[in-house]
């Protein structure tokens, strides 16, 4: 069930009312039923495998508290097994098998074993992590055992952030349903207008900014190397407000019935270097991999060649999660390259900054962030790594045809998919979105919104519903994270 569909405004305005108007001993089960159907919506039999996980886990975190010694290691191993095994089998069996039968073909043989013809869980990634901080938090003492079964259901498959996230950790989530919340209208109306502002840069801007991305992506070779910069552009705003815009309804649903889901985005883009860049971008997964991946391999805490190889290796494994293709696997290494190589020239860039005083224009810092964060997107976006070199190798290659077509006034960017009128468009949109995060990172606007009078507030609700039902491209697109 997409959050950008109708089949989803009906089920938001049935479970919250019935929300509401049930007593609140009874909301567990209501919203627990409802995640199941929600997560059904989209291939039913798969409930069946997060059930199975969710059995195993319950039972481990139990155990895990009432065991000692190696015993509660075994219990431990046992629940990150089987949710490492169900991403193995789904996400990265058949990844596997092709880089192997590749393998074996170098050396004259075959590869014997087969191929799976299996679709991937939607959001496997999203709800297996979740699932593995709880057991991994009840091991560490961090967190008591949840003995209540559906309670425990809940917090893997609570609908707003089932399938995309954010990842939450169960002690900001366990307790939340168990606690009433009352209906509040100042609440209900932020919940709606972080709904809002999520479905607006969902269909408005990411939905409209993916024809072009699709149409060049899918073909590059058709492309000239303008097409190809302005679509990897494109891209890199297109996958923020798609995936920012999910965050921002998923937050938003949750609110609106009281919960408070963490903030997973933060204006990443404003970011003055990479390492900032990943503090503001998918928070909660960056979170999980510094909780879980990098301080148990030490971290910072070991000598300065082993720290380094630790930030590498956690971004290979974040690439990894992303997806089973080697595209991921680069992305994430070029982000693992970014910053073990701005830690090895920090010194020498402060000196240089300092000399010619670009530290007084942050601009600049922000801007070759930004730069070096498209780039890598390339990867990522790309349909294959053959596709993302040609991109690479062609994307500046091309400029001085492009530029004497313009001069001849020749057509250049018509083969993008987009008319003139909807490309200036998404470029207005994008001058827009930053402009409002430029905004936002000196004052809250929803705290200058909420003292504004009622008309002017209603004003900008119709004027962004209309926004969104006129400028919105409603082509029921799956979110991007949702493969993952």
């Amino acid at each position: 069930m997409l959050f950008n569909s109708l089949h989803f405004l009906l089920f938001f305005i049935i479970v919250t009312s019935l929300y509401f108007a049930l007593p609140h001993n009874r909301r567990w089960l209501l919203l627990l039923i409802s995640s199941c159907y929600f997560y059904m919506a989209f291939v039913p039999i798969y409930i069946i495998i997060l059930g199975g996980t969710i059995v195993i886990d319950y039972f481990a975190g139990i155990f895990i508290e009432k065991s000692k010694g190696k015993r509660r290691k075994l219990f431990l191993v046992a629940s990150l097994v089987a949710n490492i095994g169900v991403l193995a089998v789904f996400k990265y069996y058949n990844f596997i098998n092709e880089n192997l039968s590749f393998l074996l073909h170098g050396f004259g043989a075959s590869n014997p074993i087969p191929y799976l013809s299996i679709l991937l869980p939607v959001g496997l990634s999203f709800h297996t992590f979740q699932a593995m901080s709880y057991t991994i938090e009840v091991y560490r003492g961090h967190q008591k055992a949840e003995r209540h079964f559906g309670i425990y259901s809940l917090y893997v498959m609570f609908y707003p952030q089932l399938v995309a996230g954010p990842i939450e950790r169960p002690q900001n989530m366990l307790h939340q349903f168990r606690e009433k919340y009352d209906f509040d209208y100042d609440r209900v109306m932020s919940g709606l207008r972080l709904m809002a502002w999520g479905l607006f840069k969902k269909v408005v801007i990411a939905d409209r900014l993916a024809i072009a991305v699709d149409t060049v992506f899918n073909n590059p070779e058709q492309h000239n190397s303008l097409s190809l910069i302005i679509a990897t552009v494109f891209f890199t705003f297109q996958i923020f407000c798609d995936f920012s815009g999910y965050s921002d309804m998923a937050l938003g649903a949750a609110r609106i019935m009281g919960f408070k889901l963490m903030t997973n985005f933060d204006k990443p883009y404003q970011s003055k270097s990479v390492h900032e860049f990943w503090k503001r971008w998918h928070i909660s997964l960056s979170t999980w991999f510094k909780d879980y991946l990098y301080i148990t391999l030490g971290g910072n805490r070991v000598t300065v060649p082993r720290w380094y190889l630790n930030l590498f290796i956690v971004f290979l494994v974040s690439g990894l999660w992303h997806g089973a293709n080697w595209t991921f696997v680069i992305w994430g290494a070029l982000h693992g390259f970014y910053l073990v190589f701005g830690l090895i020239t920090q010194k020498y860039r402060d000196r240089f900054n300092q000399l010619l005083r670009i530290d007084k224009v942050p601009i600049i810092s922000t801007i070759s962030t930004f730069v070096l964060v498209a780039f890598a997107w390339i990867f990522f976006r790309a349909n294959s790594v053959d596709s993302a070199f040609y991109i690479v190798k062609h994307i500046f290659t091309g400029i001085p045809d492009v530029v004497h077509q313009l001069i001849n006034n020749q057509p250049v960017l018509e083969s993008m998919g987009l008319k003139k009128n909807d490309f200036a468009l998404s470029i207005l949109l994008i001058i827009f979105l930053e402009t409002v995060h430029y905004v936002q990172s000196k004052k809250s606007l929803s705290d200058i919104f909420v003292q504004k009078p009622a008309y002017v507030r209603w004003a900008v609700y119709y004027g962004v519903i209309l926004a969104i039902i006129f400028l919105g491209v409603f082509e029921n697109r799956q979110f991007i994270y949702f493969q993952f």
